[in-house]
């Protein structure tokens, strides 16, 4: 198999794109580098199509690798063919390659292998040629008596030999392949209770049947989930004897053989007996991979939304994290999430300190000037809610609150990270801290706890962790880089996932800080300890100075480019502190001017002669000053000897340096009022924000405790196959209650208005 080409045609690129890539790959460069610094070399290819691509490339080499130890062992074994190798060399998945190996792969002591050991192979072979039309089968196994060996009878060699058979049948690659893929089209999911006396959570699965293609994803893992807490049973249903007539089909080749009836018994043995547990694990196995990369899918999805949350530039909060017995834990926080004091205020029950707990707000709006007050969305959230919109509509305050997601906030918290960030503060004052700065700063403050921790997925705890962690450190990597770091302000946690950087040299930028004073200039990252040239090439246009030697060093420009943004600067006679002073708005222009690639044109109407038209000639313009800009960029790009799209991306930041893709996504949503779980009435329309989406829908704050569903049919009027294709975590959107269950505090909502 040529990878190149198989990946140019399954990524519909050139093989050049991805020849260079694998090159850029195998040279140890990183995903974000490449996508961001490569652009030319791998054709502008994005981060995603990158990942998916090296991903790709890491199946189709552990192939070809599986290829090549196959055939080795077969050919060890002396049966290796020039059909069988060409079988395996053109195999395009593992499996194939698996079940062209099957009949040579060394078994355990089978009845099979032990009917071989009483010689019983060759007697196997005659039936299974079924060329004998006539006599009598015991005198054919009569010769295979051997009693030292175990063989007593004709009965027991007969048996032996159709042991022998029905394994044959059931490692045959093409009846094996045959079996699968009729099982896998009309077989079902069959579920029942584990105790039919016993009412679960899995309730709709009692006597629940579903077509192995047709069946959803997070119904598998729900199903999954329910057997593996003994509340139901599972198998796979299958035309069984539809199944044995096919097989019966492909194996038969002589109905008037004396083999045939026998033949059939043993086909319905082999079937029985050995292929359907086999396939029966394998549509399982097939389903739970399926879903699981869609669950994962589906949280890197909301993880990356979640993370993308633009920052709160200014906010001075109030950071509250709800209790009952022990109170509310509050943090203040200034502009830039420092911690300026901390107590416990206790509004809930039992103490209901209502009073108490204005004062301390009052004392502390007033002193520190707060803007901006959060609530953790967990326990005693709704209660501590009123008790702050209460106070705010009492006091007129100009001051707005909101509701952030506690998920992970004490995982985090009692983290040997934060006690080795603040070893002299409590485990709930952390926890208060953490959702502040959620608020301010979602993406530094979310790197410090596990992905997976956050909790916008489904079925999160049920599936491979390996690959959930994989996918999401790949999510959080993206992220960070897209965004980039300040260099004299990043934690050790948002540094780690800079390209090419791992935590042991991230803590050491903090140590190399912390001892040598602030970063002015890029280069200063060669004098940390283990970050050499190597992992400067690929973190070092992440990283951010803002008030540098070099002004380039604030934008996401590269080192390796700052000569030709020198000259750049240069040709269009722009000063390199205006980079500094808030970026060139009208470098564009300035290009089209300098490098002009359109001819001005005037067009005079027809039949308009003489002095009329003279007039139209001689009065100016107004020309687009961007016209011809792509041309003008490329004349530039030339002379100044890189790439178009280098000189692009270049260009965006002398615009607007170091600008934050998350200006782009949906602003938090404040909110200056409260409502009451048992005020919601079926037909309420309101507004309400994307807390999580799932498979089959989104969970939307409305604000009340507990999130409303809008089931993936009431999400759009149109057809749509994923929840995401309309909504994403972090999206304002407009609801309708369809119903309220009061007693299990369940809200179906409707974006269908």
């Amino acid at each position: 198999m040529n990878i190149i080409e198989k990946l140019a045609q399954e990524f519909s690129v050139r093989i050049a794109q991805v020849e260079n890539t694998v090159q850029l790959i195998d040279d140890g460069n990183t995903i974000p580098f490449i996508a961001r610094y490569r652009k030319e070399v791998t054709g502008g290819l994005s981060d995603v199509t990158l990942r998916d691509m090296d991903e790709r490339l890491t199946y189709l080499r552990n192939l070809e690798n599986r290829k090549e130890e196959v055939i080795r062992l077969i050919d060890e074994q002396g049966k290796l063919t020039e059909e069988l190798q060409a079988e395996i060399e053109k195999a395009e998945v593992l499996q194939r390659v698996e079940d062209l190996y099957k009949p040579y792969k060394q078994k355990k002591s089978t009845r099979a292998s032990k009917a071989k050991e009483k010689g019983l192979e060759p007697l196997a072979l005659l039936f299974y040629a079924q060329e004998i039309e006539s006599g009598n089968m015991d005198e054919l196994a009569a010769p295979y008596i051997n009693a030292e060996k175990g063989v007593e009878n004709t009965e027991q060699a007969i048996q032996g030999a159709m042991d022998i058979i029905a394994e044959m049948i059931a490692d045959h690659p093409e009846l094996t392949a045959m079996v699968r893929e009729k099982t896998q089209k009309s077989g079902l999911i069959v579920t029942e209770a584990a105790d039919p006396e016993e009412k679960t959570v899995y309730d709709m699965y009692y006597g629940h049947q579903e077509g192995i293609l047709k069946i959803p994803n997070h119904r598998v893992l729900a199903i999954n989930r329910g057997e593996k807490e003994k509340k139901l049973k599972v198998k796979v249903s299958v035309p069984v004897e539809e199944l044995q007539m096919m097989l019966e089909e492909a194996v038969i080749t002589n109905e008037k053989s004396i083999f045939m009836e026998p033949l059939k018994d043993t086909i319905a043995d082999a079937y029985k007996r050995l292929m359907a547990p086999s396939i029966e694990r394998e549509m399982r196995n097939l389903l739970t991979e399926r879903a699981e990369l869609d669950a994962v899918k589906v949280f890197a999805k909301n993880t990356e939304k979640l993370l993308m949350v633009p920052p709160m530039n200014g906010a001075r909060i109030i950071s509250i994290d709800p209790g009952y017995r022990t109170g509310c834990k509050v943090a203040v926080l200034n502009e830039t999430g420092k911690l300026l004091a901390y107590t416990t205020v206790y509004p809930t029950e039992p103490k209901k300190d209502i009073a108490g707990t204005e004062a301390v707000l009052k004392k502390l709006v007033e002193k520190f000037k707060i803007n901006t007050i959060v609530i953790g969305n967990g326990t005693a959230s709704r209660e501590t809610e009123e008790v702050v919109a209460d106070f705010l509509k009492k006091n007129e305050y100009d001051i707005s609150y909101t509701i952030v997601n506690e998920a992970g906030a004490s995982v985090y918290s009692a983290s040997k990270l934060a006690t080795e960030e603040y070893p002299d503060l409590d485990v709930t004052t952390r926890g208060a801290m953490s959702l502040g700065r959620r608020l301010q700063d979602p993406l530094a403050e979310l790197v410090k706890i596990s992905p997976k921790s956050i909790g916008v997925g489904q079925y999160q705890h049920d599936i491979d962790q390996n690959l959930l962690d994989g996918a999401l450190t790949n999510v959080v990597e993206d992220c960070v880089n897209r965004v980039g770091v300040d260099l004299n302000t990043a934690s050790p946690s948002l540094l780690s996932y800079i390209a090419g950087i791992n935590m042991g040299i991230a803590k050491n930028i903090v140590a190399y800080r912390e001892e040598a004073g602030k970063f002015t200039n890029r280069k200063e990252l060669l004098k940390v300890s283990k970050l050499g040239e190597k992992t400067y090439k690929q973190c070092a246009g992440f990283m951010r100075i803002a008030d540098g030697t070099n002004p380039l060093d604030a934008t996401s420009v590269h080192p390796e480019s700052y000569g030709a943004a020198d000259i750049v600067l240069q040709k269009l006679t722009i000063d390199k502190e205006q980079i500094r002073q808030g970026g060139v708005k009208d470098i564009e222009e300035k290009i089209c001017e300098t490098y002009p690639t359109v001819k001005k044109t005037v067009k005079v109407e027809p039949g308009t002669k003489g002095l009329a038209a003279l007039a139209v000639l001689k009065e100016p313009k107004k020309e687009d000053p961007k016209r011809g800009l792509g041309k003008s960029i490329e004349k530039l790009a030339e002379e100044v000897g890189i790439g178009a799209m280098t000189l692009k991306d270049i260009i965006e930041e002398i615009k607007k340096p170091a600008r934050d893709p998350r200006e782009d996504a949906p602003a938090v949503v404040f909110r200056n009022d409260v409502r009451s779980f048992e005020d919601l009435k079926v037909g309420m329309e309101m507004m309400g924000t994307v807390r999580n989406v799932v498979d089959f829908g989104a969970f939307v704050d409305i604000g009340v405790k507990n999130d409303g569903l809008v089931h993936i049919s009431e999400i759009s009027n149109k057809f749509i196959k994923h929840p995401m294709d309309v909504v994403s975590v972090g999206d304002t959107v407009k609801v309708k209650i369809l119903s309220v269950d009061y007693e299990r505090q369940k809200i179906a909502l409707t974006m269908k208005l």
